[in-house]
């Protein structure tokens, strides 16, 4: 008898589980006290009262036991390290950037590389920046700007690459603006804002065209590089057959150097790192690793950290672990889809993300529909989740506050942590929520910071009693 084997439908996690989490169940009347002494603001929850979450992928992964192993290796010493060196022969092996500056995570890489570069009034091009990064621009007196194609701005328009950098918007901001005030042009892989969508080599191959004739740096923020490359394979014309790491490096290959949270496709809970070619720019960039981060061969991280992360760089690269991450992402949008609900459409690699404005038509933009929404999931199932609307990016520089251009509710799910049964709950409370949707009111800010406001800030509801 000769056997066939099974094509299954199912989504099987690529890892069995050795230590585990509980996890606190708690009432709606016990979450309504909670996240009222949080001022509404559910960064500010204790994680303990959380049963689902999905604030953020960064940092938020559970390692492999050949991290775990890794770590236990590490070489702690100041200058030198042998960890050090491991982790950068990874990061070289991927990347092919010269210099290899560790820093205690993406938004240190960020303040280094920006500090150096940007002064006021610059222009720093990205398709969208994220909220560290903006603010870094801005810090420095840059002004960001992003120039996302416009399939990216329309949430159910189904195209492959909707994290693309409008390239004639590139050419045209260089022309207006001059290439002497712009220092550096940013790519964000996968684009993050713009709902974990992917960038297409082509459109990497382009600006990095554009860039190097106008003499400009091009950077790419690679938090999730490895994601981006799997949509690259899946649905770029010529990389059906291509590893991932291969994809990654030919990304790499066309910008002159990289940011980099290794809290996301690093598989790690903390690190990062920012590479480059330049070598004058390394001098610099290295000195001032040592003013604020430590010494060039540690950089904020312990040597545990860096052999966690130079494993977790391949790891994330593994065709099978890849797979399983952007197919159970997907399986969550197909279930909101499928309900009614207006996500970002096609899902993107770490996260799903709702379109509160299109949910929640009767609260305006700056009563907070997507705040409103976030804090809804969590008082209906104990789910935390994260504004990416105007909360996030409508405070202006000169203290003005104005719409973002999307109002999203991201739930970015933490790499190896939830089952499909937790995906199944996630899925029941979003959409138990989305009947319950013309309850939801606006809310008002009480008090905030003038950078990053959504870390802290501080709210409550327009209307007493509505959520």
């Amino acid at each position: 008898m000769k056997l066939t084997s099974l094509k299954s439908n199912v989504i099987i996690e690529p890892f069995r589980i050795r230590s585990v989490e509980p996890i606190r169940f708690t009432t709606i009347r016990e979450r309504q006290k909670l996240l009222g002494n949080a001022s509404w603001n559910p960064f500010l929850l204790k994680a303990a009262d959380v049963l689902i979450d999905l604030l953020t992928d960064s940092g938020t992964g559970a390692m492999s036991s050949r991290q775990w192993s890794a770590m236990i290796e590490s070489d702690e010493s100041y200058a030198g390290s042998s960890s050090y060196y491991r982790f950068e022969t990874a990061v070289r092996d991927i990347t092919g950037f010269k210099h290899v500056i560790p820093t205690h995570q993406g938004r240190a890489a960020e303040n280094i590389l920006f500090s150096l570069l940007v002064r006021k009034g610059d222009v720093i091009p990205n398709n969208t920046h994220f909220d560290t990064t903006r603010a870094h621009v801005e810090h420095n007196g840059g002004l960001p700007r992003d120039l996302l194609i416009k399939e990216g701005l329309e949430p159910l328009t189904i195209h492959p690459f909707k994290g693309n950098m409008d390239t004639e918007q590139l050419e045209q901001t260089i022309r207006e603006t001059g290439r002497d005030r712009i220092p550096v042009i940013m790519l964000t892989v996968t684009n993050n804002s713009g709902g974990g969508q992917p960038v297409s080599m082509a459109n990497v191959r382009e600006v990095s065209r554009i860039a190097r004739k106008h003499g400009i740096p091009f950077f790419i923020d690679a938090c999730r590089f490895a994601e981006n490359s799997w949509f690259i394979r899946i649905r770029e014309e010529g990389y059906q057959d291509k590893k991932p790491i291969d994809i990654a490096r030919e990304l790499f290959s066309y910008a002159d150097g990289c940011t980099m949270s290794a809290k996301k496709d690093g598989m790690s809970n903390i690190g990062g790192f920012l590479a480059l070619n330049d070598d004058a720019l390394a001098r610099e960039c290295r000195s001032l690793s040592i003013l604020t981060e430590g010494f060039p061969t540690y950089g904020g991280m312990a040597g545990y950290d860096m052999e966690a992360v130079a494993a977790g760089l391949y790891e994330a690269l593994d065709e099978g672990y890849l797979r399983y991450r952007i197919r159970s992402t997907a399986y969550l949008g197909e279930k909101l889809v499928d309900a009614g609900i207006s996500i970002i459409q096609p899902t993107g690699g770490h996260a799903v993300y709702i379109d509160a404005r299109q949910m929640l038509p009767h609260i305006p933009p700056l009563q907070y529909p997507a705040w409103s929404l976030t804090n809804a999931l969590y008082l209906t199932g104990g789910v935390r989740a994260v504004e990416i609307g105007s909360v996030m990016f409508g405070l202006q520089p000169d203290g003005t506050e104005k719409p973002a251009p999307m109002e999203l509710v991201r739930l970015a799910i933490p790499r190896r942590v939830y089952t499909q049964s937790h995906i199944d709950y996630l899925a029941e409370v979003v959409i138990h929520t989305y009947g319950q949707r013309k309850k939801l009111g606006g809310y008002r800010i009480v008090s905030e910071p003038t950078v990053l406001r959504h870390f802290s800030a501080r709210l409550e509801p327009i209307t007493a009693g509505a959520v």
